[in-house]
């Protein structure tokens, strides 16, 4: 029987302990210790322990194309129609004061819930459903 690993999400950017402090105060992760002390790299930890940890890597190049991997930020679980798309809105106003900044907002249509799609300090796009 195989036995499932913890896995770590990477993020290639330009100020991993910038854009760590962000995903920490998204997710109310905190950062390890030594996170902060060097500006090659950062981390972002679930103080439960539970969800996955986010390592920040400093890289040369920049953000040119859409991500093939994006973080699910789950604001609106159990909630539906506008109090789902309400719940959702306040919590983009909080990450937006963040640095976080607005791409879309999906409407809930016959077929699926409403969802905000965000970047992060670094045009890392995120949603939040």
């Amino acid at each position: 029987m195989t036995t499932i690993k913890k896995v770590q999400i990477t993020f290639d950017c330009a100020q991993p302990v910038r854009v760590a402090r962000f995903w920490c105060e998204v997710l109310g992760y905190v950062m390890p210790p030594g996170a902060d002390e060097d500006e090659a790299w950062s981390a972002a930890a679930d103080p439960k322990g539970e969800g996955p940890r986010l390592y920040f890597q400093r890289v040369p190049e920049g953000k040119v194309v859409k991500n093939r991997v994006h973080i699910d930020v789950r604001a609106g679980i159990g909630l539906v129609g506008d109090e789902r798309l309400a719940v959702l809105e306040a919590e983009a106003e909080r990450l937006y004061a963040l640095g976080a900044t607005h791409v879309l907002t999906q409407r809930a249509d016959d077929e699926n819930e409403s969802c905000i799609t965000l970047q992060d300090v670094e045009g890392n796009e995120f949603c939040l459903d």
